[in-house]
């Protein structure tokens, strides 16, 4: 069994950022599990840039995608609306996103690809037992924990009560690219989901995904699909991967845990993530960055609570926009209004 000073688990954005914030002399293991992909639409928002920003970082050419658009297409599929938004997001690979980040972890930072299994306290710290590709089953211990594993995080659940907050179970597919025109849309049924869904095409690929309640999830994803399918009058085609996840969204201060203890939880395992629009990477990577700094700190706990209280209150007050995108009156009347929309004139037009 080896020893460590750390041992985190999550390879994704916030894992990553802090393996590469950690001070040299501490000997640190990160577990990545990175088999199976995370529903998401790889669309790096202005918050997400903004975070990359603030370190310096500047994405290479080959985590970008085609195409770039600059509107997103929003469709309310009950109401038979639609409008478009002016967004300045970055499309990208996110797997390859993810692995750009954790390539910058330093040397003094063991980096895993395995599975965590399992992980409980003990004498002075924490035992972790995780699985790696080979299948084989390992132990570690360190005398501090970081949980950076995602909205199921295995180390919130064995460690922390449950937390308050809203869950779904968030599906997406991705089809061989048919469509001419390719498009990012954001779509609001309520007739089979309270939350919101998504297309993207990325290079020769149409994806198409959403956030909806974990009972009866997968129906729920078809019926949705068909019904944007007949809307845009399109043949999505067989999917070539399905991908599905847990996903949050925060609706008070209970929704967050930071952790306690000697083990912390970053990013979306500490429910930090956009109750409106489910963005977590700026999350990941601010938070993660406010750990390492609070780590230095006589009581880690508490720095990391004031480092953070900016970001959660950010989070929580963006519950004031949610009404007005997911109350089906409150969004007929904003996309009936048109405001903030911008026309889009049709190819042949």
């Amino acid at each position: 069994m080896e020893n460590y000073d750390m041992i985190i688990v999550g390879g994704g954005p916030a894992g990553a950022t802090l393996a590469r914030l950690l001070p040299p002399h501490l000997r640190v293991l990160l577990l990545s599990d990175d088999r199976r992909g995370k529903p998401c639409g790889g669309l790096l928002a202005p918050d997400a840039q903004k975070a990359l920003a603030r370190f310096d970082l500047t994405l290479p050419k080959e985590i970008l995608v085609d195409p770039q658009i600059f509107a997103v297409r929003t469709i309310d599929l009950v109401t038979r609306q639609q409008r478009y938004y002016q967004r300045m997001y970055l499309n990208v690979d996110r797997a390859r996103f993810d692995r750009w980040l954790l390539d910058m972890a330093p040397p003094h930072v063991e980096v895993r690809h395995a599975r965590c299994q399992g992980v409980a306290r003990t004498d002075g710290g924490f035992l972790v037992s995780f699985r790696d590709t080979d299948g084989a089953v390992e132990t570690a211990r360190a005398a501090t924990l970081v949980g950076a594993d995602g909205a199921g995080s295995l180390v919130r659940r064995s460690l922390f009560s449950p937390i308050k907050t809203r869950r779904y179970t968030a599906i997406q597919q991705w089809f061989p690219l048919a469509e001419e025109n390719p498009f990012y849309s954001c779509v609001f049924d309520p007739a089979t989901s309270p939350c919101c869904s998504w297309s993207i095409c990325k290079d020769s690929f149409f994806i198409f995904g959403g956030a909806f309640p974990s009972r009866g999830c997968h129906d729920a994803f078809q019926r949705q699909k068909q019904r944007l399918a007949d809307y845009l009058h399109m043949d999505f085609g067989q999917p070539v991967k399905t991908e599905a996840c847990q996903v949050l969204r925060p609706s008070g201060p209970g929704s967050f845990c930071l952790g306690g203890g000697g083990a912390y939880l970053a990013g979306e395992a500490a429910g930090l993530i956009s109750p409106s629009s489910l963005e977590g990477i700026s999350s990941a990577i601010l938070s993660a960055a406010a750990l390492a700094a609070s780590l230095k700190s006589r009581r880690p706990l508490d720095a990391y609570r004031r480092a953070t209280r900016h970001l959660r209150w950010r989070l929580l007050a963006k519950n004031l926009k949610c009404p007005f995108m997911y109350a089906p009156p409150l969004r007929h009347l904003v996309l009936k209004s048109g405001l903030t929309s911008i026309s889009v004139e049709e190819s042949g037009t």
